[in-house]
């Protein structure tokens, strides 16, 4: 995890092992699991922000009349 991230908060867990002592899932509270999650929707939606930055927008009133015509559908 980004370092950044991992200052922010204590990330506490434990380890599910197998018969043979293999790390095989890890248990995190319901506190920093929620934290993780919106970091990771954070990063999304700034990722999908700058993807549609660069595309092309409607007129409000073009963008009205759409929105409009979906209604009437």
């Amino acid at each position: 995890m980004n370092r950044r991230y991992h200052q922010v908060f204590d990330i506490r867990k434990e380890y599910v092992v197998t018969e043979d002592n293999k790390k095989k899932a890890v248990l995190i509270d319901i506190e920093t699991f929620e934290k993780m999650e919106e970091i990771l929707e954070s990063y999304g939606l700034g990722k999908y922000m700058e993807e549609i930055e660069r595309e092309e927008t409607l007129p409000l009133d073009e963008a009205r009349a759409y929105y409009s015509s979906l209604r009437k559908d």
